[in-house]
């Protein structure tokens, strides 16, 4: 069996748990990277509830208003991060699901755009089976805007952003990162109108939006459960490690 982003057939699946450090949180991503293109472990898939971090491409600290942005992240309660993958202002905590997925790759740069095709597609299958009517495509005034944004309806109207993907690329490995937004979404889309405006980019802020705000009984832990059984479904080997799957560290 081939699975849709034609990577190996097992995982180590790694559970991180809370943390107080969410600059730490971000960057423990690209040391795993690092780490599965050495050889040091084997491919995984980690996720983790994230700490309040509003997370800046590299083009937003470049900006003059990126000092103005990073005080309005911490005056909002959200530490302000600048992330080595691609992409723009993005915020998340702990209502939200990051999954890195991270493979080793003899040429990790080819199928880089299937991958992104592959895993928003996946994820709309995910969102579809806790109950909702979720697409792949950017929607018009979205942040952090992207191809292959997964998306949330409501009576058959794209109305906000529920996972945002990210890859970054390195000799030997490749890292397909995604936040999934499940929970409580004022906080996000408060802090990210100050943020853009500071960034002095245009944006729709209807658009951020969680999964509960379509279906209410959304939780994280429900969505959790759903992305790790779609899984165990396209592995043909299964997860790798302890018993029950995974291991937190």
């Amino acid at each position: 069996m081939i699975n849709p982003w034609h990577g190996v057939a097992e995982l180590a699946l790694v559970v991180d748990g809370p943390s107080t450090d969410p600059v730490a949180e971000l960057n423990r991503g690209i040391e795993l990277l690092r780490e599965v293109a050495r050889g040091e472990r084997p491919p995984m898939l980690r996720l983790y509830r994230p700490g309040p971090t509003v997370a800046f491409g590299q083009r937003d600290a470049r900006l003059p208003g990126y000092s103005e942005a990073s005080a309005a992240s911490t005056r909002h309660g959200f530490v302000p991060a600048v992330r080595r993958a691609g992409g723009r202002a993005a915020a998340y905590h702990r209502g939200c699901l990051v999954v890195d997925h991270i493979e080793s790759a003899a040429d990790a740069v080819a199928g880089t755009q299937a991958r992104f095709a592959a895993f928003g597609d996946f994820f709309a299958r995910v969102l579809t089976d806790v109950g909702l009517d979720a697409h792949v495509g950017q929607i018009p005034g979205e942040y952090c805007p992207g191809d292959f944004s997964v998306h949330g309806r409501a009576a058959g109207v794209p109305v906000v952003k529920l996972v945002g993907t990210a890859q970054r690329v390195i000799a030997g490995a490749w890292l397909f990162s995604s936040v999934i937004v499940v929970e409580n979404s004022a906080p996000l889309r408060a802090v990210l109108t100050d943020v853009n405006a500071a960034l002095g980019l245009e944006w729709t802020p209807a658009t951020a939006g969680s999964a509960q705000d379509l279906v209410p009984a959304t939780t994280v832990d429900a969505v959790e459960q759903a992305l790790l059984a779609a899984y165990a479904c396209e592995l043909s080997s299964g997860w790798r490690g302890s018993v029950g799957g995974s291991h937190r560290e």
